[in-house]
């Protein structure tokens, strides 16, 4: 008996148990399409951590100042001012690893433009900030040297700031107030969108560190003095980043005049193995996701292999009747093996759909991220088929070893 005609006897005793072959594919149908979905998912919590490291730019160390401590009470980083510009300056100069370093003042206040105002948060700061950042102007331009070194009145604006108070009219040229000082917009910052913490990146306005020093906080103490907030570092790709880590706390313990044993007055943050980890985390969530998922599968197979069974027990007769005019044994371990793969691959391509159909849904009405994967989806078809072979053999391999005399006998 050949190939064609084999597949032609399975597909019939399909098609008359129509209802037992759907109610067997129903556990290779959920398991395909929780796959899929849960893969899905796992990979748009993964592609959303990437997107966080990108829009914080990559290789990142950010060193901020130390904290007080008054009558046992220690208060919180920063609450002591401890780095300086020239902190910044000295590790760009003196520490190779170190690709760009930029000093940040940060204030808030109300931005004002004609009619319109919008509460932000504004940062002095130095042209290599937007380097350090991986942070691209997409109208207009960067910061000039002269701008920098002399309290130049000029800003640049993130996209929320652009649209709350210019709305689609170009800002480029326009002025605005911040704490009452008229500032110039030369350049509109790209989008960056929300942080690992969900704050809005592009809610932001940059201004030249001198310029918010000495004009814009509006402290004497604050314009004579050089200490600044923070200072962002970026290191160059390839670089050994706990050795750039080991150097930065050296020198800025020397330029502190720190003595061995003291603690150190500032505090050093590597934000990019901070995010790496979350994205390890991801990848192990998604695995865990799939893995969870592909149980399902395993039930499916299970079920078609007890359906198997009592589908060789009901068609005992039959098979006899079949091997008693010249069916070999391998033209019925043929025909299970048919009708096992088949309900496999039936199910599996409906999973498939139904799979691709939740995911969308899912991003469309929940609000989460998803990303399908052409590989999950060839995995979960693989799986499925696989599930047919290993599951249906069993059964297949009992009835081609029915002797014909004895399955004639059987009722």
């Amino acid at each position: 008996m050949n190939f064609t005609a084999t597949l032609r006897i399975a597909l019939l005793a399909l098609r008359i148990n129509k209802l037992r072959s759907a109610l067997t594919m129903l556990g290779i149908i959920i398991g395909v399409a929780a796959v899929i979905i849960m893969i899905a998912v796992g990979n748009g919590a993964q592609a959303r951590v990437e997107d966080q490291i990108r829009s914080l730019g990559s290789n990142i160390i950010m060193v901020l100042s130390g904290s007080t401590t008054s009558g046992g009470a220690r208060g919180g980083t920063g609450s002591l001012p401890t780095i300086t510009e020239d902190d910044a300056y000295a590790l760009n100069r003196e520490i190779d690893e170190i690709h760009a370093a930029a000093p940040t003042l940060r204030g808030s206040g109300q931005a004002v433009a004609g009619n319109a105002n919008w509460s932000t948060t504004f940062y002095g700061t130095t042209a290599e900030y937007l380097e350090v950042r991986e942070w691209a102007v997409i109208e207009g331009r960067g910061f000039e040297v002269a701008e920098v070194s002399g309290a130049g009145k000029v800003v640049l604006i993130g996209q929320t700031v652009a649209k709350n108070l210019f709305g689609d009219t170009s800002p480029i040229d326009q002025v605005i107030r911040v704490r009452k000082v008229p500032l110039t917009i030369v350049g509109v910052l790209d989008r960056k969108g929300q942080n690992m913490m969900g704050q809005d990146q592009d809610d932001i306005i940059l201004m030249p560190i001198s310029t918010a020093r000495k004009r814009v906080l509006g402290s004497t103490q604050q314009a004579k003095s050089r200490n600044v907030g923070s200072i962002m570092v970026k290191i160059k790709d390839g670089a050994d980043m706990a050795a750039a880590d080991a150097r930065m706390r050296e020198l800025l313990r020397q330029r502190h005049r720190l003595q061995s044993g003291q603690d150190d007055d500032f505090f050093v943050r590597n934000l990019s193995e901070i995010l790496q980890a979350q994205e390890a985390s991801s990848k192990v969530m998604s695995l865990l996701l799939a893995a969870v998922a592909s149980v399902s599968l395993l039930v499916g197979g299970i079920g078609i292999m007890n359906i198997m069974l009592v589908s060789v027990t009901e068609r005992t007769r039959e098979i006899g009747l079949r091997m008693a005019v010249g069916a070999r044994g391998r033209d019925i371990l043929t025909q299970f093996l048919v009708e096992a793969v088949t309900l496999s691959l039936i199910g599996g391509a409906i999973g498939i759909m139904l799979g691709i159909g939740g995911a969308t849904a899912i991003a469309e009405f929940a609000g989460w991220r998803t990303e399908l994967s052409g590989d999950s989806i060839v995995l979960a078809a693989g799986f499925a088929g696989a599930i047919g072979i290993f599951f249906g053999f069993y059964p297949a391999r009992k009835a081609a070893h029915l002797l014909p005399i004895e399955a004639l006998r059987y009722e």
